[in-house]
């Protein structure tokens, strides 16, 4: 059974914990980028209700605070799933065929790149190159390269993890 997040538990949490960061912040501006880096830091992503929080601080537009999160590839605007998968899309995988690969993710977890699953379990996105052209295509799954990744192979990768958590809801 899928757990589900407590929206409202978490938006509350998520604009204490930033409010806090902000303690620490002068009003400037110029602190925008590192009280970004910092909430992201603390929460692992930086969503709506802290970049409002952050907006009102320093005074400024949402959509500025909105801008740079976008413009900068360093922040997230979902939450990360407990497993991260990679896929890659480099020149190699591309020709191997990487978006068969990407489609078989999106299928079986029902979400896109830069999505992460509802209760959290699994987080989705695309690389430009993993440099194992040779195992082509490749998806990095928690840090750990898989080669010659179809359809098929997705489909083991998450049954290992589905027994891997019946495992430990047995035990």
């Amino acid at each position: 059974m899928k757990k589900e997040v407590n929206i409202t538990e978490e938006k509350v949490k998520i604009k204490q914990e930033t409010r806090q960061i902000l303690k620490k912040f002068s009003r400037k501006r110029g602190n925008l980028i590192p009280i970004l880096q910092k909430v992201q830091g603390r929460l692992s992503y930086l969503p709506r209700e802290a970049m409002l929080e952050i907006a009102e601080f320093l005074g400024i537009p949402d959509i500025d605070v909105y801008s740079v999160v976008t413009f900068y590839n360093q922040f997230r605007l979902n939450p990360p799933g407990r497993h991260s998968i990679r896929v890659c899309l480099g020149t190699a995988c591309h020709m191997k065929g990487g978006y068969i690969t990407l489609d078989a993710w999106k299928r079986r977890l029902g979400i896109g790149p830069s999505e992460t699953t509802s209760d959290r379990e699994f987080d989705l996105d695309t690389v430009a190159c993993v440099g194992c052209c040779t195992m082509a295509p490749v998806a990095v799954v928690d840090d750990k390269p898989h080669g010659k990744v179809e359809p098929t192979k997705v489909d083991g990768i998450l049954l290992a993890f589905e027994r891997e958590r019946e495992k430990k809801e047995s035990q």
